[in-house]
């Protein structure tokens, strides 16, 4: 039963050290350069921008490695509401048609436009410049670089911020 256990220990302890290792050279390709100056009725406090960039980046890498790797499971956690729902469709999708997305060297210039006087409320303008790439059962069937405009709410959750909506538009 010891052996069991430890083993188990073992195997756990090296799937958090494949797993983190695997995080941090996706979110590597995630940059964010963000602006509040146009933040209203009130700007964003120092600590909640770090917070949101960096919960913004994991997002990003949650969804690119979801679209990647057609799973639903890096979207638990970063995602929540209609957001999350879009996102779990657009990976059942791809499981049915086999089609899967690489979404690389992403960049996005993010405005942050609203922040609720509350501090429960974030609107942000997104610009995001990325290569995608977009395989039929492994061939590569597109690559382009892209550049898009997202419209996107946050919300505080119990250990960080969310996305709840993710809304593509044509410009701002």
């Amino acid at each position: 039963m010891r052996r069991i256990i430890n083993s188990a220990l073992r195997w756990a302890a090296i799937c958090m050290l494949l797993a983190s290792t695997f995080s941090y050279a996706a979110d590597a390709n995630v940059q964010v350069q963000m602006g509040e100056k146009n933040a209203s009725p009130r700007a964003l406090e120092p600590l909640t921008e770090r917070a949101v960039l960096r919960d913004f980046r994991f997002a990003w890498t949650s969804m690119a490695q979801a679209l990647e790797f057609n799973t639903v499971d890096p979207l638990q956690g970063p995602f929540e509401g209609d957001a999350k729902q879009s996102l779990k469709n657009t990976v059942l999708n791809q499981q049915r048609s086999g089609i899967t997305q690489r979404y690389g060297d992403q960049n996005h210039r993010v405005e942050a436009v609203f922040y609720s006087p509350e501090g429960d409320v974030l609107e942000l303008h997104d610009t995001a410049e990325y290569q995608l790439q977009i395989a039929d059962a492994g061939k590569l069937v597109h690559d382009e670089h892209v550049v898009m405009h997202y419209v996107v709410l946050m919300t505080p959750g119990a250990d960080r911020w969310v996305i709840r909506q993710l809304q593509a538009v044509p410009h701002f």
